[in-house]
């Protein structure tokens, strides 16, 4: 074949130029083909990148924040490409949907004023948290999920689990993200109407940390979307993809999750496609403590 010829030649000093006229075929034929063989390289090296950051994110990454992680890698693609290589290897999330209702408004405490507002862009960090509760399955019965998000970073900086709903149980979660971030007086600390947010002994935490309150309006889930959102990514990215044997095991997931993953590696579309842990490094000279233990 006159195109393996002249890369014989051109291996032996012979310029391209005077071979192809030697041969009579034109040089963008020739570095055409020079191409071909490392396209499917290039393809299955894609391909490759592709599985292994489907599979680093739990197998929970569409397109868009596929394409993201690629890029960071040094793999730029477009996001058709992606889709189409998703579809080839069959990467696909799957997500069930539960629900059971967590939230007991129905009691006789005071109720604070939404002070958020639905203000979820914050400047700071320890500015203004979000908390709130939810419910993991397991096949030994319910987990519940208490957790507290700075919105500086969406980073989860405290969070507890108990096989019950009381009281204690948010208290443990904000004292641990007290502990681990020591914020100044004036923290805006923001919830649903939960009894166990109103709770006396809740707000009594509050007040002795110089804590504002503020509060969802009632049956209003759109008054804390971020922690909501945090929750749904949870569920659909770990939780639904497991049958945890027991408490035990869903605890040590979700600390895994929430550690290994959500807080330093996942790619989170409001702070620029960077986790939480590298957008507090890029933006904070001097970065507040952050749980850095799984537990």
């Amino acid at each position: 074949m006159k195109y393996r010829l002249i890369q014989q030649w051109a291996e032996r000093a012979t310029p391209v130029a005077q071979a192809c006229r030697v041969l009579e075929v034109s040089r963008a034929g020739y570095y055409q083909y020079r191409q071909r063989p490392s396209r499917p390289i290039a393809e299955a090296r894609a391909g490759a990148a592709l599985r292994a950051q489907f599979e680093a994110s739990g197998r929970s990454y569409g397109s868009r924040r596929l394409q993201r992680a690629l890029r960071q890698l040094g793999h730029a693609m477009g996001r058709y490409r992606v889709r189409r290589l998703m579809r080839e290897a069959g990467l696909k999330p799957i997500w069930r949907h539960k629900f059971v209702h967590t939230t007991d408004s129905k009691h006789d405490f005071p109720v604070a004023e939404n002070l958020l507002n639905r203000q979820f862009q914050v400047d700071q960090p320890n500015r203004v948290w979000v908390a709130d509760l939810t419910y993991i399955r397991t096949r030994q019965g319910w987990l519940y999920l208490a957790a507290v998000m700075d919105l500086y970073s969406r980073k989860i900086v405290g969070w507890s689990t108990a096989a019950s709903m009381p009281t204690a149980l948010v208290r443990s979660a904000l004292q641990i993200a007290l502990q681990q971030r020591q914020p100044p007086q004036g923290l805006l600390l923001h919830s649903d109407q939960g009894s166990q947010y109103a709770s006396g002994a809740y707000q009594d935490l509050l007040r002795e940390h110089g804590i504002q309150c503020s509060m969802s309006r009632k049956g209003n889930c759109w008054d804390n979307a971020v922690m909501e959102r945090f929750f749904l990514n949870l569920k659909m990215e770990r939780v639904w993809q497991r049958d945890y044997a027991n408490r035990a095991e869903a605890q040590r997931d979700i600390a895994h999750y929430i550690v290994g993953f959500y807080n330093s590696r996942r790619l989170h579309s409001s702070l620029g496609y960077l986790s939480p842990v590298d957008y507090e490094l890029q933006n904070f000279t001097q970065p507040p403590i952050g749980v850095s233990a799984i537990t």
